[in-house]
């Protein structure tokens, strides 16, 4: 990035209107009203500095990738607040602005351009609600606002007409064809301004050829300008500049890439309203449009799924559109499987989890049924397997495009169902080996009530549950018995009581029970519970299998081997299947 010479406004007024400056598709509209255009106008006219601008020389070559857009000539409150597309099809290359779009397109409004906004108590419908403005001058006077020197009004034919002796008004543009200065001399002769009284005349001599000045001879415009070709470093300077109002994000700003490229949907409200409709599946998720994007690149097939402004090109984004209804039914549809698993927005602990699962179901299609259907159930269960794997081993994290590439490879050359031994053959030896050793298996009891990766942990161990019903994370033995004086009260040694206190809320003593069961069993001691529930032997020995309940006293005060004993029982049950169970 180089310091270049400054320019007049005149220069830069004349750019734009010959459209040699562009505005990128980054760039969002026109926002500022009359009384910020008549400020920098007076702050010019104070030799006041406006801030540099940053311009970016966009090569030939890379043009055709990304939509430009003219700038606002003539705004109009109601129907001309969107900046034209561009027509970029000559042959050199175009500037860019990058920083400084409302300040020169205030400075050619101001100069060349009308703004119309609605007068008060006007209906919107009615078209004489908005008359045309232009930029207009006082020559006689200073401005009654304490906080100007010079008296900038944006005024209609008939108000700029009218004079009186404290008011003649001059339209700023008329001063880009007083090209000399004594050509300012001619106008004020000509209009009678320097018969006036002494100071009125002395103060239009020097407002008008003030403003010539600020025109025609300071260079005050100062930029930078950005020659690089990597339109990425270029995407991430202009997210640093822009920092007035509300900051974009990078998707914003590739969201604003897609948009201008896409040609037969709105890319921006497809996307919105396609996350929204989403995050309102089951009981909620937290997904954004960077997920969106992202599994774009993916399940388009592009070799390249980086997350940068280089890969959102003009080629790319055709090829999303194309394919865009496919891509979020398969979205849609892995989100309500894994909603059907019982997971949510507070137990998905990895949003790029779900990529592979719909690039899988974009593969085969997306059947409608996919989350309910026998045909798919074994599908189902390799599916549940994988994302509680990878979950627990928090495969995602860090750069998960290392790791989005190779599964993709491996749904890619399956030919029997979802691959899970395939991605994990596929993983082996890396650093994101899906595999677990006694350690990592031993620490997954570690997991508290309500933590995010707990449910995964628990929901592992119960694959024959129907998780399309409701299931609570609910205390063995029932947490409000766990408290130092409850506990004492009880009868509970004190040497135990510490155990106690420390392990009542790990997953050892967690389980998964439905909503009714869960509320049935409240308060009660968990020995009291299971005779009431399970008065037949055969009933309660099935349940204590289903939960890896050992079979010894159940009684508050065995509460630490209770502990010890499912320990063991979990453990084992983990190491069979992260182990070797796993095809």
């Amino acid at each position: 990035m180089a310091f270049v010479e400054p320019i007049t406004i005149k220069e830069a007024i004349d750019n734009v209107h010959k459209k040699n400056y562009l505005l990128p598709a980054i760039q969002r509209e026109f926002v500022w009203g009359t009384d910020q255009i008549e400020r920098l106008f007076d702050s010019l006219m104070r030799d006041y500095p406006i801030s540099s601008f940053l311009f970016w020389e966009v090569e030939r070559q890379n043009i055709s990738n990304f939509q430009f857009y003219e700038f606002v000539r003539e705004y109009h409150e109601r129907d001309n607040t969107h900046n034209p597309k561009a027509d970029i099809s000559g042959e050199n290359g175009i500037t860019a602005i990058l920083d400084g779009q409302q300040r020169l397109t205030s400075l050619y409004i101001g100069l060349k351009g009308t703004y119309a906004y609605k007068l008060p108590r006007k209906r919107w419908d009615n078209d004489s609600a908005f008359p045309k403005r232009k930029l207009c001058l006082n020559l006689l006077s200073r401005a009654e606002d304490a906080d100007f020197v010079f008296d900038f009004k944006f005024l209609t034919k008939k108000e700029h007409q009218q004079s009186d002796d404290d008011h003649f008004w001059f339209i700023v543009g008329d001063i880009l064809d007083l090209e000399k200065p004594a050509d300012i001399n001619k106008y004020l002769i000509k209009n009678g301004l320097l018969k006036l009284e002494e100071d009125k005349a002395e103060f239009a001599n020097e407002a008008l050829y003030k403003l010539w000045e600020v025109i025609h001879k300071n260079k005050s415009i100062n930029f930078f300008l950005e020659k690089s070709e990597s339109l990425d470093k270029v995407l991430n300077i202009f997210i640093r500049v822009n920092s007035g109002g509300t900051q974009l994000s990078y998707s914003d700003l590739l969201l604003s890439i897609a948009t201008a490229q896409w040609k037969e949907k709105d890319a921006r409200e497809e996307i919105i309203e396609f996350v929204d409709e989403i995050n309102a599946i089951g009981d909620g998720f937290n997904i954004n449009k960077d997920f969106v994007l992202k599994s774009c690149l993916v399940i388009s097939g592009f070799r390249d799924i980086a997350f940068k402004v280089d890969n959102f090109n003009q080629e790319n984004m055709l090829i999303i559109e194309k394919q865009w209804d496919d891509i979020t039914k398969a979205i849609k549809s892995a989100i309500v499987l894994i909603s059907s698993l019982g997971y949510h927005r507070e137990t998905l602990t990895s949003n790029n989890a779900l990529i592979p699962i719909a690039g899988y179901l974009y593969k085969i299609g997306s059947p409608d049924n996919f989350a309910e259907s026998s045909k798919y159930q074994n599908d189902r269960q390799k599916i549940f397997k994988w994302l509680v794997m990878v979950l627990l081993k928090r495969t995602f994290s860090g750069q998960p495009d290392n790791v989005l590439r190779p599964i993709r490879e491996a749904i890619n050359a399956s030919e029997d169902g979802f691959p899970l031994l395939g991605i994990v053959n596929k993983l082996k030896g890396g650093t994101k080996a899906i595999s677990f050793d006694d350690d990592e298996i031993d620490n997954l009891l570690y997991y508290q009530y309500a933590q995010a990766y707990t449910y995964s942990a628990l929901a592992f161990i119960y694959p024959s549950l129907d998780f399309r019903n409701k299931f609570h994370q609910d205390h063995i033995f029932p947490k409000k018995l766990f408290t130092r004086k409850r506990l004492e009260k009880r009868g509970i040694k004190a040497e135990d009581i510490e155990f106690y206190l420390k392990n009542y809320n790990y997953v050892a003593n967690l389980q998964l029970l439905e909503g009714v069961p869960n509320q049935e069993k409240s308060g009660k001691d968990f020995d009291v519970w299971i005779k009431e529930k399970y008065p037949n032997q055969k009933d309660k020995k099935a349940y204590m299998e289903r939960h890896y309940i050992p079979d010894i006293d159940l009684t508050l005060e065995n509460f630490r081997q209770f502990i010890e004993e499912r320990e063991k029982l979990l453990v084992a049950e983990f190491k069979k299947l992260l182990t070797h169970e796993i095809a």
